[in-house]
C-alpha cells in the first residue's frame, strides 16, 4: 500500500502540481478541491497517465464536517495520509475596511485557519500513532506583512503562520513535520493568477516575465515541497520563503527599497 499525499486545495497551480510530484516519487496523490470537477478530472488523468497514482474529490472545506469524512474515507479506502499539503487561498481581493463584510472576513479566516486547524485536529493524532508524517502549509507575503487593503487576507496568513508554530511546538517532539511555506511572489498558475488577471493579461505576463524565470514555476515549487517531507529530522525546516530572482523580499520591499535596488 502506497503512502498518501492528501492535497487540500488542488488547482492547476501549486496544489495539483505539487500532489503530480509527490505521485511520480510513489505516492498515492489524493486532490481535493471546491470546485471545477473538469479540471478535478484533467488532473488526476494526468497523474495516471504518468504512471502514478491518484484520486479525486470535490470538497468545499468551509463545510463543517467536510474535512474530517475525507481523511476518515481516504484512511479507510486508500490508505495512510503520510502528508497534507494545506494549499488553501484565502484571498477574497483587495478591499478597504468599509468594503469588507464581517461575512467576507470570516471566510478568510475559514479558508487560512480554521480549515488548517481542523484537518491538524484529524490527522496529527493519526501520525503520532504512526510516529511519522508531514504537514505542509502554503502560505502568503500576507503571513508576515499586513498591507492597506488585505485586512482579510493578512490576519487569515497571519493566524495560519502562527498556529504552524504552536502545531509544531506540540508535535514536532512526536514526530510530525510541520512546515510554513511563504510564497513571496506571482505564481504561474492558471486557476490564480489567471483567473485573477484574466486570459490576456496573464499570457502577456508569462510571454514577458515568465519567459525570463519571474514567476515561480509550480513544478520547481514541487522539488521544494517534497524534499521538505523528505527531511531528516535531525535538520527539519520549519519555515521556508520561496521567491523568484527579481522579486525584492518582502521585508524591503518599500517603495525607497524599491527604487534603490533599481539604481544598483
Amino acid at each position: 500500500m502506497k503512502p498518501v499525499c492528501l492535497v487540500i486545495g488542488a488547482g492547476a497551480g501549486i496544489g495539483g502540481t505539487v500532489g503530480a510530484k509527490f505521485a511520480a516519487e510513489g505516492y498515492h496523490a489524493v486532490l481535493c478541491r471546491r470546485s471545477d470537477e473538469e479540471g478535478l478530472d484533467r488532473l488526476v488523468s494526468n497523474i495516471r497517465d504518468a504512471g502514478g497514482e491518484a484520486s479525486g474529490f470535490l470538497m468545499d472545506a468551509t463545510e463543517d464536517g467536510s474535512i474530517e469524512e475525507r481523511v476518515d474515507q481516504v484512511e479507510a479506502e486508500i490508505g495512510p495520509i503520510d502528508t497534507v499539503i494545506y494549499n488553501l487561498g484565502a484571498q477574497i481581493g483587495n478591499r478597504t475596511l468599509d468594503d469588507t463584510p464581517h461575512r467576507a472576513f470570516e471566510l478568510g479566516w475559514r479558508l487560512g485557519t480554521y480549515g488548517l486547524f481542523r484537518i491538524a485536529k484529524k490527522v496529527c493524532p493519526l501520525m503520532v500513532e504512526r510516529g511519522k508524517g508531514n504537514i505542509l502549509v502554503t502560505s502568503a507575503t500576507a503571513a508576515v506583512r499586513g498591507n492597506a487593503g488585505q485586512h482579510s487576507h493578512a490576519a487569515a496568513m497571519g493566524g495560519r503562520r502562527m498556529l504552524c508554530q504552536t502545531l509544531n511546538a506540540e508535535y514536532a517532539p512526536q514526530g510530525i513535520h510541520i512546515a510554513h511555506i511563504i510564497v513571496d511572489g506571482s505564481v504561474d498558475a492558471p486557476d490564480t493568477l489567471g483567473k485573477l488577471l484574466g486570459p490576456e493579461l496573464f499570457k502577456k505576463l508569462r510571454e514577458t516575465q515568465g519567459a525570463k524565470d519571474g514567476l515561480l514555476q509550480p513544478e520547481k515549487i514541487a522539488e521544494t515541497y517534497f524534499h521538505l517531507a523528505q527531511q531528516h529530522r535531525s535538520v527539519w525546516t520549519h519555515e521556508i520563503d520561496l521567491r523568484c530572482y527579481t522579486d525584492i523580499p518582502w521585508w524591503n520591499s518599500s517603495d525607497i527599497g524599491r527604487s534603490v535596488a533599481s539604481e544598483v
